[in-house]
């Protein structure tokens, strides 16, 4: 038997096989799975997410508390300072560790993506053998058909959830670009604890920072993680160690792991508005969710459970233990003032050296995740096919995208120049976040139901529970769009209009390659003779 394509033979094979051929033609997929490792390969990828995921979330101790209380301001009173630090330490074990790492998690795509968008491609994946694929739907596909033929949501919401989910995106992109200005910018700012006389400066210096990071991102992941990883090890660690020392100051500060201290702090300040600074605390918690490409769910899970998450925590309890022994002596810069020593010691310079390079890796997190993101929506087009470097032999979420890089440093720059500031920076830092965390938690309640399967009581618990808390956080954050967060807000909605428009655009492209498409079996001639010359001539 010989199978021909237009006058052409291509092999010898038996009819069946012959038959199969032509019609899983129409069924060809391209299709790649989640990151599977264990063992050492395991510990190894864990260490490396310390390079790239947690260094956003991890440098949150450098401007958290005085997000909460100005640093012109009065020291405030222990019963408040033991409140606030409750309020962290909570939102960081109910949002990022259960949340983010123990629940989201598991809601990544068959291909292992993650973030808001991964969400929606799980609600709407494309369905199994519905039509002859395009060039686009082989790159959609969401991996086999045990996925594609789950029950999925109505489609006369499908709209809806796209445009609720680009937004979430959107909004996550918006907030790579502060989360490397806010992060930089304050690490640098220390050096007026120790120089005020060259604290001027700390603006060019910022700028000269990002620019070499954004000049590194060619490298590819895994080489900066290899470099990265120890630093922000590192740092964590240090953080941890003064964190303990500090905790000696006042020992009493462990009851901030009572809730109920979190709870009657505000009760009693009716200050709803520092709700906005604890919220400071927990941005970064997206990128663990959207940088799931880049690794899998046991290495995020193990580095942050066992490692960054007990690390922060003692960081923000040792600063509040000292901020109620030294409350009017720390209260200008409470993480720089509170280092161990002298403010112009050892341990000092050695904390700022590894704060501007922690804060470096912290930007690096939300530049990764971008890359993911856009990704995602190119695939799903959404986006316009931009260039793709794969910079890794193994996994294949671990790209780079240089127009996207490029933007993003001129953006960054941009709100550099703008602000000035770090404290007038932290104004527009936050409502991004909290949006995308809310969008989030409705979109892994809906993915509960439709696509996991489970009793909508579980989605409905999921949603009122976390859906709780960001909406506090969002209603907090909402007040700081007068005061800069309208700026991301904005960048936001640009990206969005973008992503609607392409996607329509798309879709008519797909449908009139539906009605036009020509089927291959036509031009398939299956015969029990070999193809004479005469034939393969003609």
């Amino acid at each position: 038997m010989y199978l021909t394509l237009n006058g052409f033979k291509i092999s010898r094979m038996s009819r069946s096989s012959a038959s199969s051929v032509v019609s899983s033609v129409g069924a060809l997929k391209l299709e790649r799975a989640a990151i599977t490792v264990r063992g050492l390969p395991l510990l190894a990828m864990a260490f490396q997410t310390l390079g790239i995921i947690y260094s956003d979330i991890g440098t949150s101790p450098l401007y958290v508390l005085n997000g909460i209380w100005s640093n012109s301001g009065d020291s405030p009173p222990k019963e408040d300072v033991i409140g606030g630090v409750s309020a962290i330490v909570w939102s960081l074990t109910l949002i990022p560790l259960l949340k983010y790492v123990f629940i989201s998690l598991h809601y990544g795509t068959y291909e292992g993506e993650g973030g808001s968008f991964a969400l929606f491609q799980g609600l709407y994946p494309p369905r199994a053998f519905e039509a002859a694929p395009t060039r686009d739907s082989v790159a959609a596909s969401q991996g086999g058909e045990h996925q594609m033929n789950k029950r999925r949501a109505p489609e006369k919401l499908r709209w809806v959830f796209l445009i609720w989910s680009l937004f979430g995106t959107s909004l996550a992109m918006a907030d790579g670009v502060l989360t490397a200005a806010v992060s930089v910018t304050s690490a640098v700012g220390g050096i007026a604890v120790a120089k005020p006389e060259v604290a001027q400066d700390a603006m060019p210096i910022s700028i000269a920072f990002l620019v070499a990071l954004f000049i590194a991102q060619p490298f590819g992941t895994a080489r900066l993680a290899s470099v990265f990883a120890p630093i922000t090890c590192c740092w964590l660690l240090l953080l941890a160690a003064t964190g303990i020392f500090n905790i000696t100051a006042f020992p009493g500060i462990w009851r901030a792991y009572d809730p109920s201290r979190a709870v009657m702090y505000f009760v009693r300040t009716k200050n709803y508005d520092t709700l906005a600074g604890v919220l400071l605390a927990v941005t970064g918690c997206e990128a663990l969710f959207a940088n799931l490409g880049q690794f899998n769910i046991l290495s995020i899970q193990l580095s942050f459970g066992a490692f960054a998450y007990p690390a922060l925590i003692l960081a923000y309890l040792g600063q509040g233990a000292r901020l109620i022994q030294d409350g009017p002596s720390v209260i200008a810069n409470v993480f720089y003032l509170t280092i161990p020593g002298k403010a112009n010691g050892p341990l000092f310079w050695i904390l700022y050296v590894f704060a501007i390079l922690a804060t470096l890796i912290a930007s690096q997190a939300m530049i990764t995740a971008t890359f993911s993101l856009v990704q995602q929506l190119v695939n799903m087009k959404s986006l316009p096919p931009f260039r793709l470097v794969h910079t890794s032999e193994k996994i294949q979420g671990q790209v780079y995208i240089p127009a996207v890089n490029w933007t993003l440093m001129v953006g960054t720059i941009i709100i550099v120049v703008a602000f000035k500031d770090a404290s007038k920076l932290t104004n527009a830092y936050g409502f991004a976040v909290s949006t995308v965390m809310f969008t989030t938690t409705a979109l892994i309640a809906l993915q509960t139901y439709y696509v996991k399967q489970m009793p909508i009581i579980i989605a409905v618990v999921f949603f009122t529970v976390f859906g709780f808390f960001d909406g506090l956080f969002w209603g907090a954050s909402l007040k700081k769009v007068p005061a800069g967060a309208w700026v991301p807000l904005m960048i936001g909605l640009i990206l969005l209009a973008l992503m609607i428009f392409w996607n329509w655009a798309k879709g008519l492209e797909e449908r009139f390659d539906v009605t036009s498409r020509q089927n291959l079996g036509r031009f398939l001639v299956i015969s029990e003779k070999p193809v004479s010359k005469q034939q393969r001539g003609a």
